[in-house]
């Protein structure tokens, strides 16, 4: 009887919550038989309730407004000017992690350039210098560059591979199935990490570098577990293409087109970029004129030249006859008699530029490096007419 009472006392507190109808509900117990009307006033319920919940909305909501209002952070607009026009593929060739960031560093930090987004171009780096008040100085280009030509024709390999085309799952087994520790696996990580399409596998197991693409971002440079990549200037354009610190035999054994440290570009090299440690071969970015005179002597064809025919020299009317070709000419193709205008030999010019560099009065022409020559010559001129015409203006 106690649980039918129960049931219906249940009921009875249900319908009255929904509709705030009375009811008539038999009690048990202790003054079991006396009648008790018991009702709910829905209206005064839901009213209260909204009060009581309008109340908290706005205490919080006061709350935060000020909190946003006392700890707001100040930004300069011109980030996200800046922001707009980067190229917006947060590939790290900046410097920085993500073009967010780029862009607030190049706003409120006066050193830094704005011509740093190198996948923008001239373009993105002119209207970025315009945002920012700043010169707009382009950078080099930099460009990923393989340092390894060991392809499969050309390599040796310690066993045979069967697992994931990957070089990061590849090196886990033994460093690796080439018979060169420092070598290229050439499984593609590279180019899978590449976000530019930059990268590619030729037919015989090494990756190309597509240097119209390629925006040196570095992202190959770090994938790459055998560290064969390197971000260079692209007007470096002679490399020793090989990390091996073997000694020559072994060097031998394991490729056909590896550094042996033999020295001969050390000999030959007449700006003393080329030096030779730990049985390898490494030609210094700042000291090399790209001459290319170092890629004929090398004997297992290690150093790569991205420049493969130099256009010959020619001299000009400019020519005072100093003779200062003649003494600098690693081939002998100039010659002339003093104080008259001399003449080189195209048939054994090679093209390597030190003349065009050497010249006092940028009289040879026609090399590879004769704009750069002639535009830094100007650059040097113009400095001195400015210095002069600034000491003539304190004088006066």
């Amino acid at each position: 009887m106690l649980e039918i009472y129960g049931i219906a006392e249940a009921v009875a507190d249900l319908v009255q919550s929904i509709g705030g109808l009375d009811f008539i509900v038999p009690k048990a117990g202790v003054g079991g038989g006396m009648e008790v009307k018991e009702s709910v006033e829905v209206v005064s319920l839901v009213k209260f309730t909204f009060a009581f919940m309008a109340s908290i909305a706005a205490l919080f909501g006061t709350g935060l407004a000020l909190a946003a209002k006392k700890f707001a952070v100040k930004i300069d607009p011109r980030v996200e000017h800046v922001k707009d026009v980067l190229a917006g593929a947060h590939c790290g060739a900046c410097g920085y992690p993500g073009c967010e960031q780029y862009a607030e560093a190049v706003v409120k930090d006066p050193d830094v350039s704005p011509g740093l987004c190198t996948p923008g171009g001239a373009r993105t780096t002119a209207v970025v210098a315009k945002i920012t008040g700043k010169v707009a100085e382009m950078t080099e280009p930099m460009f990923s560059r393989i340092m390894c030509q060991g392809s499969t024709s050309l390599s040796a390999r310690k066993y045979i591979y069967e697992g994931l085309t990957d070089c990061r799952a590849a090196v886990l087994a033994g460093g690796g199935d080439k018979s060169c520790m420092y070598g290229c696996l050439g499984y593609g990580t590279c180019v899978e990490a590449c976000p530019f399409d930059a990268l590619a596998m030729d037919g015989d197991g090494l990756p190309v570098v597509d240097i119209e693409a390629c925006t040196g971002c570095r992202k190959c440079e770090k994938a790459c577990p055998k560290n064969v990549i390197e971000i260079l200037p692209g007007s470096k354009a002679v490399i020793v293409a090989c990390h091996s610190k073997d000694k020559g035999g072994t060097v031998r054994k394991n490729c056909e087109i590896g550094c042996i440290g033999c020295r001969k570009c050390e000999k030959v090299c007449p700006f003393d970029a080329a030096t030779v440690e730990n049985n390898l071969s490494s030609i210094s970015v700042e000291k090399c004129q790209v001459c290319g005179l170092c890629v004929s002597k090398c004997p297992t064809r290690a150093i790569f030249d991205f420049i493969p025919e130099r256009p010959k020299a020619f001299i000009t009317d400019k020519c005072s006859g100093c003779q200062r070709c003649m003494k600098v000419c690693p081939v002998d193709a100039s010659s002339g008699v003093k104080k008259e205008k001399h003449t080189i030999d195209q048939a054994i010019c090679i093209g390597c530029g030190i003349c065009t560099a050497k010249c006092p009065v940028q009289a040879i022409d026609g090399t590879f490096n004769a704009a750069a020559v002639f535009e830094a010559a100007a650059a040097k001129r113009a400095a001195r007419e400015a210095a002069k015409a600034a000491e003539a203006a304190e004088a006066a």
